[in-house]
């Protein structure tokens, strides 16, 4: 295999492919002998270098970590979450002052996610028909109606690079028949949603629209699905309805099967996707862009990843141990704190805790990457999985 760092033949070498399309451009910058590839996602707020995780800011925030901090663990894009940002403070209240990345004091690239998630999500507060939802607030109990147009509305508003698609991700991917209805009710919505996105100014606006591809565990509706999708020429495509109660084996298989038909010359993005893995497996399949709430929610709980294993920082073994979490972290909670320290700041309920924690879970999550985007351009991608792979994984 011949990268496109150099080495090797020349004559080997593929030329980057580039997909620009206004203030938007994805170049594929190497790729391994698999699927595999690193790549470069420029947006108007600055480019994401892919592979990358995008830590989840749902309320406008990422918990307990300030702007500043994500950007020294190595965040390059940050997501936010349309539902709630609606229900508090409202994409009015966003707009007025300044718009999503003033509000969230972050420079860079946002995603806002449609709340097509909250339709899965929620579903004992919502009542779905072919032309949108109806929620329950979950802060007041008052009526929310979601319809495509208005989804794309508020995120209009609201300011994001790139904005989701509103779908319907199926509750049971394995259920045939309603699996079909949900991708069917997606594929209209987004219909509705291009159309209401150009007439909000599209990309003259800055804004980039993905869309969803759903279509469960049926391979034959995931390719129908990338079909309609793809018939829109959009910016990025996401691969939708993935770690939704499946096991490890379904969500592989599915990825392969969606990602291999998505053109190849736009990013892909893998939807609430997001443990060490996750990341090799979807990554060796081509995917580029992951989120998930897993490194600030298990910080929260005091659950950490290191390169020797996961640690559960409550645990009374660590009392008296002067180590940093992580010896080969350079975060700075390792380079400052114990895990005797830590976990007194943890059984003692301080919120230092999980700030420090959160802190170096998307440390870790980032260099991972970082390692992983090395690993593609050297084209030893399987040889890393085997390497550090099983030692992250393990409990200690």
């Amino acid at each position: 295999m011949t990268s496109r760092d150099g080495r090797g033949d020349p004559s080997e070498v593929e030329p980057p492919v580039a997909q620009t399309r206004g203030d938007f451009e994805f170049e594929i910058t190497q790729r391994s002998s698999g699927q595999a590839r690193n790549g470069r996602f420029q947006t108007p707020h600055g480019s994401v270098i892919t592979p990358a995780f995008m830590p989840v800011g749902t309320r406008g925030t990422v918990k307990g970590v300030l702007p500043r901090d994500l950007r020294q663990v190595g965040s390059t894009m940050v997501l936010a979450n349309t539902y709630h940002l609606h229900l508090r403070p409202g994409e009015d209240t966003v707009a007025a002052l300044g718009g999503l990345h003033a509000f969230m004091g972050w420079d860079g690239p946002i995603l806002t996610d449609s709340g097509g998630y909250q339709v899965f999500s929620l579903r004992d507060m919502r009542q779905v028909d072919e032309d949108g939802v109806s929620f329950k607030s979950i802060v007041d109990g008052s009526p929310v109606r979601f319809t495509p147009e208005r989804v794309m509305d508020i995120q209009h508003k609201l300011g994001a690079d790139v904005i989701m698609a509103f779908d319907q991700c199926p509750e049971d991917p394995h259920a045939r028949a309603a699996v079909q209805e949900a991708t069917d009710r997606t594929h209209s919505w987004l219909d509705r949603c291009v159309a209401r996105w150009r007439s909000n100014g599209g990309l003259e606006r800055g804004q980039a629209l993905f869309g969803i591809v759903q279509g469960g565990a049926f391979e034959d509706l995931r390719r129908a699905s990338v079909e309609h999708v793809c018939a829109h020429d959009l910016v990025g495509y996401a691969i939708g309805g993935v770690s939704v109660g499946e096991d490890r084996e379904s969500i592989r298989a599915t990825v392969a099967s969606t990602a291999r038909l998505l053109p190849d010359d736009k990013p892909r993005y893998l939807m609430g996707v997001g443990t060490p893995t996750d990341f090799f497996d979807s990554i060796e399949q081509g995917a580029d862009l992951f989120d998930c709430v897993t490194p600030t929610r298990h910080a929260r709980t005091h659950q950490v990843f290191t390169s020797r294993g996961r640690i559960n920082v409550r645990n009374s073994r660590w009392k008296d141990d002067p180590r940093p979490l992580d010896p080969d972290c350079d975060c700075t909670t390792c380079a400052s704190f114990s895990r005797g320290v830590l976990r007194h700041l943890a059984v003692s309920g301080e919120m230092l805790a999980g700030m420090l924690l959160s802190l170096h879970n998307l440390r870790f999550f980032h260099r991972l990457l970082e390692r992983i985007r090395h690993a593609i351009a050297e084209d030893r991608l399987q040889a890393l999985r085997e390497s550090c792979l099983e030692e992250i994984q393990a409990r200690l």
